[in-house]
C-alpha cells in the first residue's frame, strides 16, 4: 500500500509526464514542406518585365512556404548562363527561365532538366524540348491579331510601317510573321521596309525621323512593344504628324505608364495585350512541386485594346488590384489569428508546465534574489563607469565638432583669400594676352597656360565656396520663370569647340520645343555644366553625348538626361561617386572629386533628384529630375526677376527725379566749389549733424542714418562725394563701398570711410573694398575738409582727361581698364554705330544702354562735365575732321553721313567748335596737286 505522501508524489510525476507528452505531440507535428524557386530573368529594366515580377510576387503571397530568388542577367546571355549554374550550386527545387537569347541558354537549361530539377520556360522558348512546362503568349497570334485590326482600322487601304524588336529575337520574328500573314488578306494595305529597334524607346527616337521624312505616305506605325510605340508617337508629334499617323503597340500593361493608359490618353490608337504570365508561371510551378496535374504547354491569349475597351480594361485591372489588396489584408488578419492561436496554445501548455515547476521556481527565485542583489551592486558600479565614459565621449564629440567647424571656417576663409591673388594673376595676364601685345608665340603659349590654370584654380575655389554654403545651409534658391530647353542649349553651346576637336557628336533631344518652369539659373548652370564636363571627360573620341529633356506632367516633374558612350563606372566606384573629394579608382578618373558631389547637393537644394545608370564598357546616363512647381519660399520676388546678364529696366532702378527737357538741362552738381553735392551716411545723430554743419558752408549736403537709405540716395542723386561710417545698421560701410564701386552709375564717386577701427589690417580692408580715403575717429575737421577738396580736384582732373581723350583725331575712347572707361567706351560705340541717323536722340542711346534718360545724363555730366547732346555733337564733329581729309567726299556728303540735318547746320556747328569752316579746314590740310 502507498502512503498519502507517496500517492501525492506519484500523481505529481504523472502530471509532469502527461504535460510533457502533450507538448511533444504538438511540437512533433511535421511542418509544411518548404520549397525554393529560382527565377533567371533576362532583364528587369522594362515595365513589362516588372509587371511579370509583380504578378509572381502576388501569386507567391498565397505560398508562405516558398523562398523566391531572382537573378537579373541585364540582357546578357553569358551572365544568364552563369547565374543558372549559380542556382544549381545554391540548390533550388524548381527553375523558371525567361531567356535573353534562345540558343546560348538552351544547353544550361537542358543540364538543369537532366539533373531532375523541374524547369518552367517563361515567355521566350528555348530551342530544345527538354523542359517541364512552358508559359507564355503566342507571338504569331499577336502579330495576326494586330494585322487584322490594322486592316480593319485602315479599311483595307493604307501604308503600314513596322518597328521590330531586337533583330533575330524570337518574339520579333514571330510577331512579324503573324503580321505579314494577316495583312495578306488586305491587298490594299502595303507594308514599308521595317525599322529595327532594340525594344527601347531611344532607338526609335533616333532612327525614326529619317524614315518618316523619306516616307511621308505612312498612315500607321505598328511597334512590337509599347515603349517603342511611345517613341514613335513622340517622333510623330515632333514632326507634326501625330494627327495623321496612328500608332499601335504591344503589351497592354496597366498603370499610369502602361499601354492601357496610353490608349485612354490618345497617345496610342491601340495596343495588343501580351500578358506577362507571372501568376501563371507560379501556379504551374506549384502544381509541379506539389505533384498535381499540369499542362506542359500554357499559351496565354491576346486581345486588342483600343478606345472602345481601354476604360473597361483599366477599371478591371484597378478592381483586381483592389481585390489583391483585400486578399493581402485578409491574409494578414488570418496570419494574426494563427499567430494568436499558436501563442495561446503555447501559453496553455506553458501554464501547465509552469504549475508543475512553480515550487522549484520559488526556491530558485529566493536564491536568484540574493544573486541579483549582488549583481545589481556590480551593475551599478559598471553603469556609473559607463555614464562617465559616455560623458567623456560627448565631450570628445563636442570638441571634435568645434574643431571641425574651426577647420571648415579656416578652410572657407582661406578659399576667400585665394580670390585676391587669383585676380592679381588673371588681370595682368589678360592684359598681356590682349590683341596687339608684342609677345612671341612661346610667350603667348606660356601665358595661356597660366591663364587656363588660374581659371581652373578659380573654378575650384568657387566649388569649395559652394560646398561650404551647402554644408552650412547658406545657399538660397532664387527661382525665376524661364525656358529650360533654351537654358540647357546655351550651356551646351559652351562645349561645341572641345567636342568638335575630339570628333564627339553632341546631340540635343528635347521632347518639346519649350519647357517653361521656375528654376534658379545660377544653381542649375553649375549642375548641368558639371554633368556635361564629366560626360566629355569620360567619352571616347568619336563618341556620342546625348542630352534629352522630357516633361512628365503626370508626375509633376521634368527629366533632363545626360548620356555618354564612355567606359562606364566601375563596380567599386558606383557607391562613392557622389561623395565629396572622391576621385575614383579607374585610370583617368583623377580630379578634384567635387563636380558630381556638388551637382548632387545643388540638385537636392533645388528640390530635385540626381540619379545615374551605367553599363561597364558602354557608358553612363545621369538623370536630373526637377519639379515643375517649387514652393513659394524658393521663388525670387517679382521685383528681382530679370534675364541673366541683361541690363536692368528703368522700373527696376531707383526712382529718378522728374526729368527735364533736353533743351533745358538743369545745372547738376559739377563737382567743384559750392555746387558739389556730398552725401553723409552716419547712424550717430550727433556725428551726422556735426559733419553736416562743418560741410554745408562749402558744399551741398544730404544725409542718411542707415546703409540702405544711403545706398538708395546715392543711386538717385549720384553725388560728387560720399562720406560713410563703417559700422552701420543694415548694410555696413564696406558693403556700401562695394556696391557703389560695382555700379557704373556711381563707380566714379569718391568715397571716404570713417571708423573707430584703427588697426592696420582693418584699414587695408577698407581700401581693398574700394574706399578712396580711410579716416579714423576722432578726426580733424580741417583735415577732412581739405581731403574732400583734394578728392574733388582729382576727380575734376580725371574728367578733363576723359574729355581730352574725346578730342583726339579718333572718336574711340582708349581700351577700358576701369568702370568709367568701360562706360565711355560703350557709350562711344553706340553713338558711332548710329552717326548716320539724324534723329538719334538721348532716349535712343539710353535705351541701348538699358537705363533711363535721366540716369544717362547724370552719369555723363559727372564724368565729362557736359551734356549727352553735346557729347554726341562732339563725336560727330571729331569724326568730321577725319572725313573732310577725304577729297572724294563733298562737304554735303560728309554732313549727311554724320547725321546732320543739312550742310548749312553742319558748317555752322563745325565753325562754332573749331573757329574755321569745313571748306577752309579742308583747304588748309589738303595740299593741292601740281
Amino acid at each position: 500500500m502507498f502512503s498519502n505522501a507517496g500517492v501525492v508524489r506519484w500523481w505529481f510525476y504523472c502530471s509532469i509526464l502527461a504535460a510533457c507528452l502533450s507538448a511533444v505531440s504538438v511540437w512533433a507535428t511535421p511542418p509544411e514542406r518548404h520549397y525554393t524557386i529560382g527565377l533567371s530573368q533576362c532583364t528587369t529594366s522594362d515595365a513589362w518585365r516588372q509587371a511579370m515580377l509583380a504578378g509572381m510576387q502576388k501569386e507567391l503571397s498565397f505560398y508562405p512556404n516558398v523562398t523566391f530568388r531572382l537573378k537579373d542577367a541585364r540582357d546578357n546571355s553569358t551572365r544568364q548562363q552563369q547565374q543558372i549554374r549559380e542556382f544549381l550550386k545554391e540548390g533550388i527545387d524548381l527553375l523558371i527561365v525567361s531567356a535573353n537569347e534562345a540558343e546560348p541558354v538552351t544547353p544550361v537549361v537542358e543540364e538543369v532538366f537532366n539533373r531532375g530539377i523541374p524547369v518552367v520556360i517563361l515567355d521566350r522558348r528555348t530551342t530544345s524540348k527538354l523542359y517541364t512546362a512552358y508559359v507564355g503568349g503566342n507571338n504569331v497570334e499577336v502579330g495576326e491579331a494586330a494585322g487584322h485590326y490594322i486592316g480593319s482600322l485602315l479599311r483595307g487601304h493604307g501604308n503600314v510601317l513596322e518597328i521590330q524588336g531586337l533583330a533575330g529575337a524570337s518574339p520579333a520574328v514571330d510577331r512579324h510573321r503573324g503580321l505579314v500573314k494577316a495583312l495578306a488578306s488586305y491587298p490594299g494595305v502595303h507594308q514599308l521596309t521595317p525599322v529595327h529597334g532594340d525594344w527601347k524607346r531611344p532607338s526609335v527616337v533616333q532612327n525614326l525621323p529619317a524614315v518618316l521624312r523619306a516616307h511621308p505616305e505612312v498612315n500607321l506605325i505598328f511597334a512590337h512593344n509599347d515603349r517603342m510605340a511611345l517613341g514613335a508617337y513622340q517622333v510623330c508629334k515632333q514632326l507634326g504628324l501625330d494627327h495623321r499617323v496612328r500608332v499601335v503597340g504591344v503589351d497592354g500593361l496597366p498603370g499610369p505608364h502602361g499601354g492601357i493608359q496610353f490608349v485612354q490618353d490618345g497617345v496610342l490608337t491601340a495596343t495588343l495585350l501580351y500578358p506577362p504570365g507571372g501568376e501563371e508561371a507560379i501556379r504551374t510551378a506549384m502544381k509541379i512541386l506539389q505533384h498535381q496535374l499540369y499542362a506542359k504547354e500554357n499559351v496565354l491569349g491576346t486581345m486588342v485594346i483600343d478606345s472602345t475597351n481601354a476604360l473597361t480594361m483599366k477599371m478591371q485591372t484597378e478592381q483586381l488590384a483592389n481585390q489583391q489588396q483585400d486578399i493581402r489584408r485578409q491574409q494578414r488578419l488570418l496570419q494574426q489569428q494563427r499567430d494568436t492561436y499558436a501563442s495561446q496554445q503555447t501559453v496553455l501548455y506553458g501554464l501547465a508546465v509552469a504549475l508543475l515547476i512553480a515550487a522549484g521556481l520559488g526556491l530558485l527565485a529566493w536564491r536568484a534574489l540574493r544573486v541579483n542583489r549582488r549583481i545589481t551592486r556590480v551593475l551599478e558600479g559598471q553603469n556609473e563607469e559607463i555614464r562617465s565614459q559616455r560623458n567623456q565621449i560627448q565631450e570628445f564629440a563636442e570638441q571634435a565638432r568645434v574643431e571641425t567647424e574651426a577647420k571648415l571656417r579656416f578652410f572657407t576663409n582661406f578659399s576667400h583669400e585665394l580670390r585676391t591673388p587669383l585676380t592679381l594673376i588673371l588681370g595682368p595676364v589678360e592684359e598681356m594676352l590682349a590683341p596687339g601685345s608684342d609677345l612671341s608665340a612661346g610667350q603667348r603659349h606660356d601665358l595661356g597656360l597660366v591663364r587656363r590654370n588660374a581659371q581652373r584654380l578659380l573654378q575650384l575655389v568657387n566649388q569649395l565656396m559652394d560646398f561650404r554654403k551647402i554644408d552650412v545651409g547658406k545657399m538660397p534658391v532664387r527661382a525665376t520663370p524661364g525656358n529650360l530647353v533654351s537654358f540647357v542649349r546655351e550651356i551646351m553651346d559652351l562645349f561645341e569647340k572641345p567636342v568638335r576637336q575630339r570628333g564627339i557628336s553632341l546631340r540635343f533631344l528635347p521632347a518639346e520645343p519649350a519647357v517653361n518652369l521656375s528654376f534658379d539659373v545660377n544653381i542649375l548652370d553649375k549642375v548641368f555644366f558639371n554633368l556635361l564636363s564629366n560626360a566629355l571627360k569620360f567619352t571616347r573620341d568619336q563618341g556620342i553625348i546625348t542630352v534629352s529633356i522630357e516633361p512628365l506632367p503626370a508626375e509633376g516633374s521634368v527629366r533632363v538626361s545626360v548620356e555618354d558612350t564612355g567606359r562606364g563606372i566601375s563596380e567599386q566606384d558606383r557607391a562613392h561617386i557622389f561623395e565629396w573629394f572622391y576621385q575614383g579608382q579607374q585610370p583617368g578618373a583623377q580630379g578634384s572629386g567635387m563636380g558630381l558631389a556638388l551637382a548632387l547637393g545643388l540638385t537636392r537644394l533645388h528640390q530635385g533628384q540626381l540619379t545615374f545608370t551605367t553599363q561597364t564598357g558602354e557608358g553612363s546616363t545621369f538623370v536630373v529630375t526637377l519639379p515643375l512647381t517649387l514652393p513659394e519660399a524658393l521663388l525670387a520676388p517679382a521685383a528681382t526677376i530679370a534675364a541673366p546678364g541683361a541690363a536692368l529696366a528703368d522700373d527696376e532702378l531707383p526712382r529718378p527725379l522728374p526729368e527735364p527737357a533736353e533743351v533745358a538741362e538743369p545745372a547738376f552738381a559739377t563737382g567743384q566749389g559750392r555746387d558739389a553735392l556730398v552725401l553723409i551716411i552716419e547712424d550717430n545723430l550727433e556725428v551726422n549733424a556735426f559733419l553736416a554743419q562743418k560741410l554745408r558752408p562749402h558744399f551741398q549736403v544730404r544725409t542718411a542714418l542707415d546703409g540702405d537709405t544711403g545706398l538708395r540716395l546715392a543711386a538717385e542723386l549720384i553725388p560728387d562725394l560720399v562720406v560713410c561710417d563703417v559700422m552701420l545698421p543694415g548694410l555696413s560701410g564696406l558693403e556700401i563701398v562695394a556696391r557703389l564701386k560695382g555700379d557704373w552709375r556711381t563707380s566714379h564717386v569718391p568715397i571716404v570711410l570713417l571708423t573707430a577701427r584703427g588697426a592696420p589690417e582693418q584699414q587695408v580692408e577698407g581700401v581693398q573694398a574700394g574706399a578712396d580715403l580711410y579716416l579714423t575717429k576722432p578726426f580733424n575737421p580741417a583735415f577732412l575738409l581739405e581731403s574732400l577738396r583734394t578728392l574733388l580736384a582729382n576727380r575734376a582732373r580725371q574728367r578733363e582727361h576723359f574729355r581730352r581723350e574725346l578730342s583726339v583725331d579718333t572718336a574711340t575712347v582708349a581700351p577700358p581698364q576701369r568702370v568709367d572707361q568701360k562706360f565711355l567706351a560703350d557709350l562711344t560705340a553706340i553713338v558711332e554705330a548710329n552717326l548716320t541717323r539724324a534723329d538719334l536722340s538721348v532716349e535712343d542711346v539710353a535705351r541701348s544702354l538699358g537705363i533711363s534718360r535721366v540716369q544717362l545724363y547724370r552719369k555723363v555730366k559727372a564724368v565729362l562735365g557736359t551734356g549727352v547732346t553735346d557729347f554726341i555733337q562732339s563725336i560727330r564733329l571729331t569724326k568730321a575732321r577725319q572725313l573732310l581729309l577725304d577729297d572724294s567726299l563733298t562737304i554735303a556728303e560728309v554732313a549727311y553721313q554724320l547725321g546732320f540735318s543739312s550742310p548749312s547746320y553742319f558748317s555752322t556747328s563745325f565753325k562754332g567748335r573749331y573757329q574755321i569752316s569745313p571748306s577752309d579746314y579742308r583747304a588748309l590740310h589738303i595740299t593741292p596737286v601740281g
